[in-house]
């Protein structure tokens, strides 16, 4: 980015807002993008079972050597033969493991196809995202690797001379022993949240706390448009075309107070920006260069959670749009995402959610960042399911008993959205339902949709 032009990855933006937000840490934001990643942890614990491979048979090499200082010669022996004893269990698991593998995680794969199939195919975000999926591959792959580092530890011949051995595998052999005890606990626990990945209750509550989270660290200002003055400068983006995911705050709150100036970020995280999108608007003071404002935008292929809280609400609408289909029509299901989208929604019912005001170190205002208001998040948790809605009398009580709570739960300048949405599916029932009785039933608010 320029001014008019741009970089790979930098922005920052203007709009309404007081709210003191503290830039969050530098670290959060690479923790993030591993989480995203299925390649860190395996690329680690292959290291890591290289090391402890190296340690392990230099303590090895050790032990042997104080036992031929002592002349314990029949303690040399009996490690030998335990050591001949574990070869077989290791060259064993070395030969297995990576069958099991392959078999384990083609098996996880179809089971994830066919939940995304019926679900959301953001699903494979969450496997992706998975603790227990990253640790138990990374676990089996150790495992595999440290038994073929263990095997060539051995030597050879059956029956070696305690005399003249250098080094006997025990600690080796004993750790391969203890990594397959534990491949089996996590492969149970493994295929346990797979399972639980197919059912709909748990992947709704998972996209619910998630959401929660990213809403509790993005909630903004309740509203006031800052000074900001005329823009002095437009910054235009340069990288490749894809969903704004991140923003990087911090290094763009520095940018700022090193030239005196305010940043507004133009477009908001999960939009699709293209090569020449203006990003940036710079308020007093010059514009920073392409060069400092580098790495500040993170651009993918889809949506992240993380500084998007939007996109939780995306997630559980498409759910319920897919289940209110004609090929599937699961109004249970909708009436679950509903739920969720109201526990959503009264979790931001008294949260600000004007722009975000990010300060510097002093507490001056250095980057204006947006976040959806109240307005926004009404908007996308019902618009398309309401108009999806009218032919399930189900899921038309259930909207009902969930605008009747939030009008409840919110202040009274956040309830119009509401009971707009509200007098459009009254409005839109009276016209497709024919029937009084019918309408009468279907226009009867419930919060489990039918009892």
């Amino acid at each position: 980015m320029s001014g008019k032009s741009g970089s790979d990855r930098s922005g920052a933006w203007s709009g309404p807002g007081k709210h003191v937000h503290r830039p969050p840490r530098a670290l959060t934001s690479l923790r993030e993008r591993l989480r995203d990643s299925f390649w860190f942890a395996p690329a680690a614990g292959l290291v890591v079972a290289f090391c402890l491979w190296w340690g392990l048979a230099e303590l090895d090499h050790a032990i042997v050597a104080h036992l031929k200082e002592e002349r314990a010669y029949e303690e040399i022996g009996d490690l030998l033969s335990f050591a001949v004893d574990a070869r077989t269990i290791v060259t064993t698991v070395s030969a297995a493991m990576m069958t099991f593998i392959g078999v384990v995680f083609s098996i996880s794969l179809v089971a994830v196809q066919m939940a995304s199939g019926q679900l959301t195919p953001r699903l494979v975000r969450i496997f992706v995202r998975s603790r227990i999926s990253k640790l138990t591959l990374t676990v089996f792959l150790a495992t595999f690797a440290f038994s073929l580092l263990v095997l060539t530890s051995y030597e050879g011949g059956t029956d070696p001379d305690p005399r003249r051995v250098t080094s006997v595998p025990l600690l080796q052999s004993l750790l391969t022993l203890g990594l397959v005890g534990l491949s089996l606990l996590l492969f149970v626990a493994y295929v346990s949240a797979t399972l639980r990945l197919m059912q709909v209750g748990p992947v709704l509550d998972h996209i619910a706390r998630e959401s929660l989270r990213a809403l509790a660290r993005h909630s903004g200002g309740p509203g006031e448009r800052p000074p900001l003055g005329p823009a002095t400068a437009e910054m235009t983006y340069r990288g490749r075309a894809g969903v704004l995911r991140e923003v990087h705050v911090a290094r763009l709150v520095r940018v700022a107070e090193r030239h005196g100036t305010v940043l507004r970020l133009l477009p908001r995280t999960g939009d699709f920006v293209v090569p020449g999108t203006p990003v940036l608007s710079v308020h007093g003071g010059a514009a920073p260069s392409s060069r400092a404002l580098g790495r500040t935008l993170f651009v993918g292929v889809d949506r992240a959670l993380y500084q998007d809280p939007a996109f939780g609400l995306r997630q559980l609408s498409d759910i319920a749009l897919r289940a209110l289909s004609p090929a599937v029509n699961d109004p249970t299901t909708a009436v679950q995402c509903l739920d969720r989208i109201v526990q959503f929604l009264s979790a931001a019912a008294d949260l600000p959610l004007g722009p975000l005001l990010h300060r510097d170190r002093r507490g001056e205002v250095r980057l204006v960042q947006d976040v959806p208001g109240w307005t926004d998040l009404v908007d996308l948790a019902f618009e398309e399911i309401r108009g999806c809605a009218t032919g399930s009398p189900q899921v038309t009580r259930r909207l009902l008993a969930a605008f009747d709570d939030l009008v409840l739960l919110a202040p009274q300048e956040r309830r119009a959205a509401v009971r707009r949405h509200r007098a459009l599916l009254v409005q839109a029932v009276e016209r497709t339902v024919p029937a009084a009785a019918d309408r009468a039933f279907a226009l009867s608010p419930d919060r489990q949709g039918i009892r």
